[in-house]
């Protein structure tokens, strides 16, 4: 009786305002999703609703994976994703400033910021007891958010020491708007670090005065490597190389601050390729960790030897020569170890300013290496069409990259959540691979979708959809009600004038 009381109209609404939800919450997923790669509703369900209902998380790790020999391994967690600091890495007041005054947009994250802060107090703040005045203020400037701030802090340093080193470091990062300013002052920190970093020398060797010189040692090095790179940004390159090759000499230890990759793209700029084929086959092993600029340069090393006559017509007839062969392999095993340069190099993709921090085999590596390299790929005639050629290929070598890798590991699946903290928001992070949508992705899209069927088709047919559905009611409906249901359109129908009790019995049983 209630479902002979609704009129067409109410189908509409009802099948309408479905179809509506529906749609509102594919769109908040598919926006969840493309913003943090994940389902919201998946989220919510795991982390609240299964705890709830007793489940219990997993907190293994995810399984054992081949490596590149063929062994076991355990695939590293998201903690194991190192970030390292950007080696090229841009200056605040002249560079990243610049832009923000330019677009509006603030190119680091908060992340990265904090990053920096911390490798500044790692490397320009000393552990001893018997701090001066002056240290004490740069400890204090060196943890400030405000850019301001740390700016008043260098300058009331400079009041109580104006030989204080650090405190112009900070003003050449920070305050300097030009580059030729940067260098001005880096030299200024120079001098006076150089001057105070030989007076420990008369001292005993004590704990105190080892920290010292570690101090000093870490000041001096980061001086001399941005006064590289300022010589490098204002044309005189050959300076800038011989400033990087004494460096090396001084510190060979210090390999872990990848000064060589400055050395790498200072040589690309000269064109100088034996000497840049030199510093791979001294960086480019096997027991050293691999990155984005040696695997890369090394491939348009080998491009660049036969890019210039290299036809995918006539290779696909001949077959590829031996010198065609090391090169396509060589372009293979850069995209294994980072799938996400060829769409910048190719310019697929937009470049944005490379962060101050960067993760292996991630987005943010990627966008620092094709922000430098770009140039050098283009100027070697022919080396981005080989890669536009062969660069997808890789993919068919590997697969399951999760799983297992072809040269070098499995790729780690922690690069996304890394990066997205790394890259501002306003760049679209590359994601490898790609994942599958997730499943109440799908499930609200169908239900949209056949909602929104329902809705149309009431509404061209009113009648033929109020039959449907009354009769999909009644089909599912207990066998009594069915009874009453027969009966009452029975009665309605004329054919029966009179309900006697027997009747009436038969039907209730």
């Amino acid at each position: 009786m209630f479902l002979n009381t609704l009129t067409p109209k109410f189908y509409v609404a009802l099948t309408g305002t479905s179809s509506l939800i529906s749609g509102l919450i594919l769109i908040f997923e598919w926006w969840y999703f493309r913003k943090y790669g994940t389902s919201f509703i998946e989220q919510v369900s795991v982390s609240h609703l299964r705890p709830l209902l007793g489940g219990v998380e997993n907190n293994t790790s995810a399984g054992l994976f081949s490596s590149a020999n063929g062994e076991v391994e355990q695939r590293p967690s998201v903690s194991e994703c190192k970030v390292w600091r950007n080696p090229l890495n841009l200056f605040r007041g002249a560079e990243y400033s610049r832009y923000t005054w330019v677009t509006g947009k603030e190119p680091l994250t908060y992340y990265d910021m904090n990053l920096s802060a911390q490798d500044h107090q790692t490397f320009f703040t000393c552990d001893t007891q018997q701090l001066k005045p002056e240290d004490t203020v740069m400890q204090k400037a060196w943890r400030e958010r405000n850019p301001q701030t740390r700016i008043r802090a260098a300058y009331q340093a400079i009041e109580l020491n104006h030989e204080c080193a650090a405190a112009y470091v900070l003003l050449a990062e920070e305050e300097a708007t030009t580059i030729i300013e940067a260098e001005r002052l880096f030299k200024q920190a120079l001098k006076f670090g150089t001057a105070v970093s030989i007076k420990p020398q008369t001292h005993t060797h004590t704990y105190i005065l080892t920290i010292t010189l570690a101090y000093y040692t870490n000041l001096l090095v980061y001086i001399k490597r941005r006064l590289a790179m300022c010589a490098r940004k204002l044309g005189r390159i050959k300076e800038a190389v011989k400033m990087m090759r004494d460096l090396m000499k001084e510190f060979p230890l210090l390999g872990m601050l990848n000064i060589h990759e400055n050395l790498l793209e200072a040589l690309l700029e000269l064109q100088a390729y034996a000497d840049v084929q030199a510093v791979l086959a001294k960086y480019d092993d096997i027991s050293l960790p691999k990155s984005a600029t040696i695997c890369y340069t090394s491939a348009l090393l080998k491009a660049r030897a036969v890019s210039d006559k290299f036809s995918p017509e006539a290779a696909s007839r001949r077959g590829l020569s031996t010198a065609e062969m090391n090169a396509v392999e060589a372009i293979h095993r850069a995209v294994e170890f980072n799938p996400h340069v060829p769409k910048y190099l190719l310019e697929m993709k937009s470049l944005i300013l490379p962060p101050e921090h960067i993760l292996k085999r991630g987005d943010s590596e990627a966008v620092a290496y094709a922000f430098f390299h770009l140039q050098h790929w283009k100027r070697a005639e022919g080396a981005l069409n080989l890669l536009h050629c062969t660069w997808e290929g890789t993919f068919r070598i590997i697969p399951y990259p999760l799983e297992k890798g072809h040269l070098f590991y499995p790729y780690p699946g922690c690069t996304e959540t890394a990066d997205r903290e790394l890259l501002p928001s306003f760049h679209e992070v590359s994601v490898y691979p790609k994942k599958e949508l997730p499943f109440f992705i799908l499930f609200t899209a169908g239900l949209c979708s056949f909602t929104a069927m329902l809705a149309m088709l009431t509404h061209q047919f009113p009648d033929l959809m109020g039959v449907f559905v009354k009769a999909v009611s009644l089909h599912r409906a207990p066998p009594r009600i069915l009874a009453l249901s027969s009966w009452n359109m029975a009665v309605s129908s004329g054919r029966k004038k009179s309900i006697d009790g027997v009747t009436w019995s038969i039907f209730s049983i």
